[in-house]
């Protein structure tokens, strides 16, 4: 083992059980579980367990701790479509944690005279590993952000001031301060248990100072939207819910009438707008004449617009997935279609050489990648005008990424909406997606819903609080009155900016550690 200042490098073995455990540790900080603290513990697991490694010690141990932490936090990725995906997947996200565990290694001289360096240093890395996973392959995939998992802790507020990327840095920033706080535990050298408290109450303060931000300054103020939600449920879970379309459509339809009865005798309030959600229809409305009249019955007893999901056929043979409103007299009057459709899902990159793997591996995968529909990607911005109101069009997992979300605000997007459907997974993926939408309120200062075809469905506030959150696998309908925002909260208006501060932060540590490391070998010989 190498010693160093601030101890010595833990064995393979060490290392490799303390980032397996790191990477549980963090599934714990996500929904369901919701143990937010959790996050920074798991950030400075990691880093104890790379530190003073090599490149390829690094790469790999940083690479087992995603695969711990993505095979359980992805798991319902397998819940219909098999084991697979869900592998593939979740190791295709464990190299973005793989290179971090590199670059952490490259660094880990760096810090070892200025242990307080870890911390910022931390910071940093995370969030570049975090632009890349959002990013790359095939259009990225930004779950498991450590941001994502502070929905209801102190440190969300700094989503207001520096988006999802600056949460993220402050959860990474208290688990540096902590790794710090271990190591001076660890060592005498370092001042003992006196430096390590100095270390972990940094950690706190940096995890509890984004409450001093006025976070209240773009709070939404002015007249209310009455919005329903409908969330209508399936005949019964998993994929065969596309086989049951009209029993699906029927259920959203029925629910609508329901509510309308309901407004009718005095028993609820007439919505200014209903928002159905994600593939309420998959029976294309456009074409399909017994759809088109369904649909145009439901608008016309509630008395008011509805904002559904559904599947509509293009003239040159592919789908899109649309958000369309209809209308109660004149019908669909506005479409937005997906401008993120799911890769392997609703669309399959470079299909010819991925059915063929895939064939290999087995032959099932071969025909479920052969049976996915050619889905066209959108290219307006998500803005979806209802009545008065400017609604964001965001569908399913585009509410992870950071550019359609911000895009649809800047656009003039006045809520939050976001329409999902969860048959196909389970509870805890419906949960981790509703956690987003209340960090997305938070970020941009806007009350925001989910519409989810069984579950969870709900309402969030700019403070990211959550109201009439649904049960899963149920029919239910939900009603509240949302206040329109037309303010910029400074993530608004900053957009990409922190988060390219801060990778670039990145990169210059990354540089300055290559070269220290080349001085240092050279000055061995």
């Amino acid at each position: 083992m190498v010693a160093s200042p601030l101890g010595r490098r833990l064995s393979l073995p060490a290392a490799l059980v303390l980032a397996a455990a790191s990477g549980l540790l963090a599934v714990l900080a996500f929904p369901p579980y919701g143990a937010w603290p959790l996050a920074a513990v798991s950030v400075a697991g990691l880093g104890a367990a790379v530190h003073r490694r090599r490149l390829r010690g690094g790469l790999g141990i940083g690479f087992v701790y995603g695969m711990a932490f993505f095979l359980p936090l992805l798991a319902w990725s397998s819940t219909q479509v098999g084991q697979w995906p869900w592998l593939f997947l979740s190791a295709l996200e464990a190299l973005g944690t793989g290179i971090l565990g590199a670059g952490l290694a490259v660094c880990s001289r760096l810090i070892d005279r200025r242990p307080w360096i870890w911390a910022p240093l931390t910071g940093v890395a995370w969030v570049a590993q975090e632009a890349l996973r959002s990013r790359q392959p095939f259009g990225g995939f930004p779950w498991g952000r450590l941001g994502f998992s502070q929905a209801d802790a102190p440190a969300a507020g700094a989503a207001w001031l520096g988006g999802v990327p600056l949460l993220s840095f402050v959860v990474a920033l208290s688990g540096g301060f902590l790794l710090a706080a271990g190591c001076a535990l660890a060592t005498r050298r370092l001042g003992g248990l006196r430096t390590a408290a100095a270390f972990v109450a940094a950690a706190a303060v940096a995890s509890v100072a984004p409450l001093a931000l006025p976070t209240g300054s773009t709070a939404p103020a002015g007249e209310t939207v009455n919005i329903a939600v409908v969330q209508g449920n399936v005949p019964r879970l998993g994929l065969g819910f596309n086989e049951q379309r009209r029993a699906v459509l029927d259920n959203h339809v029925q629910a609508t009438l329901d509510l309308a009865d309901a407004v009718n005798e005095g028993r609820a309030e007439r919505p200014d707008f209903v928002v159905w959600p994600e593939n309420a229809s998959d029976i294309d409305p456009i074409e399909n004449e017994d759809a088109y009249d369904l649909i145009s019955g439901a608008a016309a007893a509630i008395g008011a617009p509805i904002v559904l999901g559904g599947i509509v056929h293009n003239d040159d043979g592919t789908v899109s997935n649309m958000s369309i409103v209809w209308d109660p007299e004149d019908g669909p009057v506005h479409m937005y279609s997906k401008r993120h459709p799911v890769p392997f899902a609703e669309y399959v990159p470079y299909k010819d050489f991925f059915s063929t793997v895939a064939g290999w591996i087995d032959p099932r995968m071969s025909e479920g990648l052969d049976s996915v529909a050619g889905f066209e990607a959108g290219d307006g911005v998500g803005l979806i005008p209802v009545g008065d109101t400017d609604i964001s069009g965001l569908i399913c997992f585009e509410i992870a990424f950071d550019a359609e979300t911000r895009d649809s605000v800047l656009a003039g997007s006045q809520l939050i909406v976001v329409q999902t459907n969860n048959a196909t997974f389970d509870t805890n993926e419906a949960q981790q997606q509703l956690a987003m939408v209340q960090i997305r309120s938070i970020e941009h200062g806007r009350d925001g819903l989910m519409a989810s075809t069984v579950g969870v469905s709900g309402f969030t506030d700019e403070t990211g609080a959550v109201s009439q959150a649904t049960e899963f696998n149920t029919a239910a309908v939900i009603q509240a009155d949302l206040t329109p925002s037309d303010t910029s909260t400074p993530a608004t208006t900053m957009g990409i900016l922190p988060e390219a501060v801060l990778t670039g932060a990145a990169l210059v540590a990354l540089a300055c550690a290559i070269a220290f490391n080349i001085r240092h070998r050279r000055s061995q010989t």
